[in-house]
């Protein structure tokens, strides 16, 4: 199985707390993100978000259905987002994506990679990436990605289009080499 934890992007300040909206700053980093994950997420992917207006924002750039969960709300525990996601056995789908809140990410990722919750940070707009493997027949959890904004910006499309763009330059300012005694046969 897949789980995916997205922390909604920059909100708002204000009140009441679940009805804080994004911010335009915030607007691009979840359009950012969204392209991200569409272009490496699974593709049999269940997206469970908050009730919270931040959160449905932001799963909302993904232009992709998902559903929404009162447990995973600001009050929700790890225990509430593990077994929404139905971590790590669920059956009806193999990849799981949460929009939801520090600090019940930050907690869950602790959890998953050290055996006991902690209070870890993750930023705004920021993604992490579990998946389960079995390693000499010992079922273990494996961190596949840790994504920020600043990563995210460099999309890797558009880095390797640029990439190839340099190549074509390349390309075209080079001349051939010359034929001579001191060339490569």
């Amino acid at each position: 199985m897949e789980l995916l934890l997205w922390r909604h992007a920059e909100a708002e300040d204000g009140y009441p707390d679940a009805d804080r909206r994004l911010t335009p700053r915030g607007e691009q980093q979840a359009q950012r993100m969204a392209a991200w994950i569409k272009g490496h997420a699974p593709k049999n992917l269940r997206i469970l978000v908050s009730p919270a207006t931040r959160c449905q924002q932001t799963a909302a750039a993904l232009g992709l259905p998902f559903e929404t969960d009162s447990r995973l709300s600001t009050a929700g525990s790890v225990a509430d987002l593990l077994a929404t996601a139905g971590w790590p056995d669920a059956s009806a789908h193999d990849a799981v994506l949460i929009v939801g809140h520090q600090p019940t990410l930050g907690r869950s990722a602790a959890l998953l990679l050290s055996g006991r919750e902690d209070e870890w940070g993750i930023k705004k707009g920021a993604l992490l990436w579990f998946g389960t493997c079995t390693q000499n027949g010992v079922p273990q959890t494996a961190l596949r990605t840790s994504l920020t904004q600043a990563l995210a910006k460099s999309h890797p499309r558009r880095c390797s289009e640029q990439a190839s763009q340099r190549k074509r330059q390349d390309i075209q300012t080079k001349t051939p080499p010359k034929r001579g005694s001191d060339s490569p046969r």
